[in-house]
């Protein structure tokens, strides 16, 4: 286990470096934020994303949210003191994926953060407070940024309630300043998850398609998934939506509740039912470098 301290707090992380790591080659980076309750051990348990990392040559870094700056180790995606950059657990998990990049030969057009549940809602606020460190978000089981700013409207935010895409997508643009840009992103949500309504997942995708239309460059789109039925016997619609270049994936898994799709269950919050969206995750951010020079600009 690792630690870093800045004027923010201290913050301890595991990294996992794949066996054929030498130094030689720039690898991507991908920070995992886990859920509530949980930790770095059991959330690479859970998305069995080591053992996926290893095969694609990917460095991971598992941040820990400890019980002392939240009792059940959420992390704080509902407080404002933790939705802005150089503040709070955002310039925390920001400073970490520094580190990271220094001590390890870091390709730093890949860089990418994810999580589950409360996880998912921080990290696409670190997405958006830091646009330019990282270059796509895979969100499972999250929450729309700016959706809340109190416990009462988190629970609310938690029941798929308050706030459209359009006012969400004006926060969402704010926090990202003159960095603004379109982040590519890829979501999962299960259709039977009573504890992050899957209305959220609609509404973050919706925020996320909203920011582009506000941006210039290509026209959005939308590809319609159809209904398939995988090995497990779970089934999802898979929609593309967003530009051709930053594209918004979305998965909904109807069986699935509140749990990583295609999981282990040596994890907790994973099933091992329905799409690997470990497998996925990766593939969608392998396939997402960010750009060198922004579309339309």
């Amino acid at each position: 286990m690792r630690e870093i301290s800045t004027q923010n707090g201290t913050r301890r992380y595991k990294v996992f470096i794949p066996s054929g790591y030498d130094g030689s080659k720039a690898l991507p980076l991908v920070v995992m934020l886990h859920g509530c309750t949980q930790d770095p051990d059991d959330i690479a348990r859970g998305t069995r994303l080591n053992e996926s990392a290893e095969d694609k040559s990917v460095l991971v870094a598992y941040p820990e949210q400890p019980e002392t700056a939240n009792p059940k180790k959420c992390w704080n995606w509902y407080d404002p003191g933790h939705q802005m950059r150089d503040q709070g657990e955002p310039a925390l998990i920001a400073a970490i994926t520094r580190q990271v990049m220094r001590d390890y030969k870091v390709d730093d057009r890949r860089v990418y953060v994810a999580g589950v549940s409360a996880g998912a809602a921080m990290a696409l606020t670190v997405a958006l407070s830091y646009p330019e460190l990282f270059a796509a978000v895979g969100l499972h089981s999250g929450i729309p940024y700016g959706a809340a700013a109190t416990v009462t409207e988190a629970l609310a935010a938690m029941q798929g309630k308050g706030g459209d895409a359009e006012l969400l997508a004006a926060k969402a643009k704010t926090a990202m300043g003159s960095r603004a840009r379109a982040i590519p992103a890829i979501v999962f949500h299960g259709g039977s998850d009573h504890v992050v309504n899957p209305a959220n997942a609609v509404r973050l995708a919706g925020q996320l398609t909203a920011i582009q239309s506000t941006l210039r460059g290509e026209k959005t789109m939308r590809t319609m998934g159809e209904k398939v039925e995988t090995a497990g016997g779970y089934h999802y619609t898979r929609t593309l939506q967003g530009a051709a270049s930053a594209p918004i994936e979305l998965w909904v898994v109807e069986e699935l509740g509140h749990a990583w799709s295609g999981g282990s269950a040596n994890g907790t919050f994973a099933d091992e039912k329905g799409p690997n969206a470990t497998t996925e995750m990766l593939r969608f951010f392998l396939d997402h470098p960010r750009p060198t020079v922004e579309p339309g600009k």
